[in-house]
C-alpha cells in the first residue's frame, strides 16, 4: 500500500529530510525545518526518488565570458605542440608507451625545465628508487634541477605530503599502475586500484590547480593497460610511439580537452636524452643516388605539420598455383587490399600471382588517406620494374570507382616538398594551388597508370 509522504524542508537552505530534527544538517541553522504536505508514495519510491533532497547547483549560460585556462609551457617545443601549448593548470594528463620508449626520460626533462623557471615540481616514482631517478637526471645533464623526488606507491601518503606545503605546479606519477589506495582492497595494478588511485589524484589536481601527469603501462597490442574508464577520466591522453630499434620517437595526442588531437611531436633518442627534431622529414627520407623501382615520396600531414616519408613496394612473381602473400609495415593492410583490387578492376593490372610487400621507410606509421596514390605509384613501379622520378612526390585519395579525389591541404604538402628539393607532384586534377611545384593532375587511376607506364 502507498503511504503518505512526509518531508521536512529547511527554510534557510532548502534541504529536505525525511525526519524532523532541531538543527539542519546542511546549513546548521536551528528550528528551520518545517513539515510540508506531499502526495502518496510507495516504499520503493521513497528510497529511490532522486528528485529532491539534493542541493541546487549553479547554472551558467553558454555565452558567459570566461578567461581561457592558463598554460604552463614545458620549454620543449615538440611536447608543447602535442599538448596544444603546454600543461593546463588543474589538468590530468595520461601518457602511455612501450617499455623503454622514453616516457620517464621525456617527463624528467620537462620537469627539470619547469623547475628551473622557479616553479614547484614533484616527481614521484613507484617503480624506481629516488637515487635511480637522480642518476638518470645526472646522465641527462639535469642533476642541478630543483625537482623534488620521491619513491612512493601509497596515494594517501603522496597526497598528504603534497598538501603540507604549497601545491606543486606539476606532479608526475610514474606510474599509475604502481599506485595503491588503502580505501580499495586489491593489489596495485588491478582495475579497482587503478581507477580509485587515478580518481583521487585527479580530484587533487582539480582542487589545488596542479597539473598532474600519469604514466601508464601499455599492453602487447599498444593500448593503455587498466580500465578503459581511465582514459575518460583524464583530460589529455598522449601516446608515445616508435620502434626501439629506430632513433625517432613520435608523441601523438589521442585525446585533448584543451586542444586538438591532430598535432604530433617528433623526438630523437640520443645519449643525452630526447632531442627535438625540427625537420622530421630528414628521418624518413633515404638518400637515393640512383633510381630504384617501387619507391615514391609521400608528403604526409600530421595536424599542421607536413612530414615527407618514403613509400617502398616490392612485387615478386610466383610460380603458378602458389598462394601469394601480402605484407604491410606502417600502413593499413585492408587499404592495401583495396588499392590492389582497384588496380586490377579499373586498370587491368594483375597482382593475383605476385607477392606484394609494402613498407613505410623509417618505421613511420601512415594513417593519412592521401597516401593511396603514392602506394599505387609504388606498386605499379614495382610491377612494371620502371623507376619513378626521384624529384617527384605523390598524394591523393583513390575511390573504388577509380576516381582520384583531392585531399586537404594540398598546397601545404607541395610547399614542404619544394623546400626539400622536390620539383614535381603527382596529384589529383582538382588540386588548384601547385605550391611552387610542377603539377601533373589526374582524374582517375587509369590515366595515372598510363602516365607511369608511358602509354
Amino acid at each position: 500500500m502507498a503511504k503518505l509522504r512526509k518531508r521536512y524542508v529547511c527554510q534557510a537552505c532548502g534541504s529536505v529530510t525525511a525526519q524532523w530534527q532541531g538543527q539542519c544538517g546542511d546549513c546548521g541553522d536551528w528550528n528551520t525545518l518545517v513539515e510540508e504536505a506531499g502526495g502518496n508514495v510507495t516504499p520503493f519510491q521513497a528510497k529511490h526518488n532522486l528528485q529532491s533532497g539534493g542541493r541546487a547547483i549553479q547554472l551558467t549560460g553558454l555565452n558567459t565570458d570566461i578567461a581561457l585556462p592558463d598554460r604552463m609551457a614545458t620549454g620543449i617545443a615538440e611536447l608543447d605542440r602535442a599538448l596544444g601549448g603546454g600543461f593546463v593548470e588543474g589538468s590530468a594528463t595520461l601518457i602511455g608507451g612501450d617499455p623503454g620508449i622514453g616516457k620517464s626520460t621525456l617527463l624528467l626533462q620537462a620537469a627539470a625545465k619547469i623547475a628551473e623557471r622557479g616553479l614547484r615540481v614533484a616527481y614521484v616514482s613507484g617503480e624506481e628508487a629516488a637515487d635511480q631517478v637522480r642518476l638518470r637526471a645526472r646522465r641527462l645533464g639535469l642533476g642541478k634541477a630543483p625537482v623534488m623526488l620521491a619513491a612512493a606507491t601509497s596515494v594517501r601518503d603522496i597526497l598528504t605530503t603534497m598538501g603540507e606545503g604549497p601545491a606543486p605546479a606539476l606532479l608526475v606519477i610514474d606510474s599509475i599502475q604502481t599506485m595503491h589506495s588503502d580505501l580499495i582492497e586489491g593489489a596495485p595494478g588491478t582495475v579497482s586500484q587503478v581507477r580509485a588511485s587515478a580518481g583521487e589524484l585527479i580530484r587533487f589536481a582539480k582542487e589545488q590547480g596542479t597539473a598532474v601527469v600519469l604514466v601508464g603501462h601499455v599492453t602487447k597490442d599498444g593500448s593503455i593497460a587498466g580500465p578503459r574508464v581511465l582514459e575518460h577520466m583524464v583530460d589529455t591522453v598522449l601516446a608515445f610511439e616508435g620502434e626501439r630499434s629506430h632513433q625517432y620517437r613520435i608523441l601523438r595526442a589521442v585525446k585533448n580537452r584543451f586542444g586538438g588531437t591532430d598535432e604530433i611531436g617528433v623526438f630523437a633518442m640520443e645519449s643525452e636524452g630526447l632531442s627535438e627534431v625540427a625537420n622530421p622529414s630528414s628521418l624518413f627520407l633515404t638518400q637515393r643516388d640512383e633510381s630504384v623501382t617501387g619507391t615514391i615520396v609521400f608528403p604526409a600531414l600530421e595536424g599542421t605539420r607536413p612530414v615527407l616519408v618514403e613509400v617502398q613496394a616490392l612485387v615478386v612473381r610466383l610460380a603458378s598455383g602458389a598462394t601469394p602473400r601480402r605484407a604491410v609495415v606502417g600502413w593499413d593492410s585492408s587499404r592495401l587490399s583495396m588499392i590492389l583490387a582497384v588496380l586490377e578492376a579499373r586498370c587491368g593490372l594483375s597482382f593475383s600471382t605476385c607477392e606484394v610487400y609494402l613498407n613505410i621507410a623509417g618505421g613511420y606509421r601512415v594513417q593519412d588517406p592521401a597516401a593511396d596514390l603514392a602506394v599505387a605509384a609504388a606498386l605499379v613501379s614495382a610491377l612494371a620494374e620502371r623507376p619513378l622520378a626521384a624529384d617527384a612526390v605523390a598524394f591523393g585519395e583513390i575511390a573504388l570507382s577509380g576516381e582520384v579525389r583531392p585531399v586537404a591541404h594540398g598546397a601545404l604538402r607541395c610547399r614542404e616538398a619544394g623546400k626539400l628539393g622536390f620539383a614535381r607532384a603527382l596529384a589529383p586534377a582538382a588540386q588548384a594551388d601547385k605550391g611552387g611545384l610542377v603539377l601533373s593532375g589526374f582524374k582517375n587511376l587509369a590515366a595515372f597508370v598510363d602516365h607511369l607506364l608511358g602509354r
